[in-house]
C-alpha cells in the first residue's frame, strides 16, 4: 500500500468511525429512502395534472387531454406507489401503522385532484382579483410563486392530513427552495387564497386561515419559542379568520393568538395577541432622522 492508499484508508475508517458515534444521522438499514429527485418528478406530474397544458409541453386539447391524463395518471400512480412504500418504512409518531397502502395512498391522491383543482381555482381567481399588475390567469399560474406554493400545499396537505410521513414535508421543502415561500404541509388553509411576491413568507403547521386571506412578503405565522417538544402539543400557530389582510413584514405569532375576520394588520407589526374583528392595526409612524454626507 503507498502513501496516498494509506491516507485513503485512514480517511475512511474515520468517516465509519464517525457513523457509529453519530448514528442519528445515518441510513444504514438496508431500505431505499425517497429520493428528492424522484419526489420533484412526481411533484412536477401531479401539477402538469392539475394545471393541464401548462407546464407539460405538449399541446393539448379536447381530444389529446384524455390520453395526455390517462397516462400521466397511469406515471403518477407508479410513481406514488414506489416513494410512498419507502415513506411508509419512516414511522414518526406511529405514522402509517396499519394504515393504508402505498397504493391505496397513491389512488386516493388522484381521486383528490378534482377537489385540489377546485381549491387552486379559487386561489387562481383571487391573485387575479388581488393584483392590478395580473394580466391572465396563464401569467398567475406560469409566474406567480404564490401560486405555486399554494398548489404544492394543497397536494402536500392532502397527503399530511391522511398521515403519509416524509412525503409532504419534501414536497413543501421543494417548492420552499423554488419560491421563497414556506408553508407546512399541516397548515389548514382556506378557499381564495393569494401570496402576493411571497418571497419569505412563512406559515406554520398548526395554523388556521380562512378564506380570501390575501399576504404580502416577509409574513410570519409562528409559534412561540419552546424548549421541547413535549411542549409542542396543540396549536401553536396563530389563526387567521376570512377576509384578512396582512402587510409585509408583519409577525403574528402564538396559538391562542386570533386575527379577527376582515382585519388588516399593517407592515412590520408585532402581534402576539388576538385582533377583533375587523380592525386595522398598523405601527405609528417611525421618526426619521436624514443626513447630508457633504456635512459635518
Amino acid at each position: 500500500m503507498n502513501e496516498h492508499e494509506r491516507r485513503l484508508a485512514l480517511v475512511v475508517e474515520g468517516i465509519l468511525d464517525s457513523y457509529r458515534e453519530h448514528g442519528n444521522i445515518n441510513h444504514l438499514d438496508g431500505s431505499n429512502l425517497p429520493a428528492r429527485s424522484e419526489v420533484s418528478e412526481l411533484l412536477d406530474d401531479l401539477i402538469s395534472v392539475v394545471f393541464p397544458g401548462y407546464f407539460n409541453g405538449e399541446q393539448l386539447d379536447e381530444l389529446t387531454s384524455r390520453y395526455f391524463v390517462g397516462a400521466r395518471c397511469a406515471r403518477i400512480l407508479r410513481r406514488m406507489e414506489q416513494v410512498t412504500g419507502r415513506a411508509l418504512a419512516v414511522h414518526c409518531d406511529g405514522a402509517g401503522d396499519s394504515g393504508p397502502s402505498a397504493h391505496e395512498h397513491a389512488l386516493e391522491l388522484l381521486q383528490a385532484i378534482p377537489q385540489i383543482r377546485e381549491q387552486v381555482a379559487s386561489d387562481v381567481q383571487a391573485a387575479l382579483a388581488g393584483d392590478p399588475a395580473a394580466c391572465s390567469d396563464a401569467e398567475i399560474i406560469m409566474s406567480y410563486p404564490g401560486v405555486a406554493a399554494i398548489a404544492v400545499h394543497r397536494v402536500a396537505n392532502h397527503l399530511y392530513r391522511r398521515r403519509v410521513p416524509l412525503l409532504p414535508r419534501m414536497m413543501s421543502e421543494l417548492v420552499h427552495s423554488r419560491t421563497g415561500i414556506d408553508i407546512h404541509p399541516g397548515a389548514t388553509i382556506g378557499a381564495s387564497f393569494f401570496i402576493d411576491h411571497g418571497t419569505g413568507v412563512v406559515i406554520g403547521e398548526t395554523c388556521k386561515i380562512g378564506h380570501r386571506v390575501k399576504l404580502y412578503q416577509g409574513v410570519t405565522l409562528g409559534a412561540h419559542s419552546v424548549k421541547s417538544r413535549e411542549h409542542q402539543s396543540g396549536q401553536r400557530h396563530p389563526t387567521i379568520e376570512d377576509d384578512v389582510t396582512v402587510y409585509a413584514g408583519a409577525t403574528i405569532l402564538g396559538g391562542d393568538t386570533v386575527i379577527g375576520r376582515g382585519s388588516t394588520i399593517g407592515g412590520n407589526v408585532w402581534l402576539t395577541r388576538s385582533v377583533p374583528a375587523g380592525t386595522t392595526v398598523v405601527l405609528d409612524t417611525p421618526s426619521l432622522r436624514f443626513f447630508n454626507l457633504g456635512e459635518r
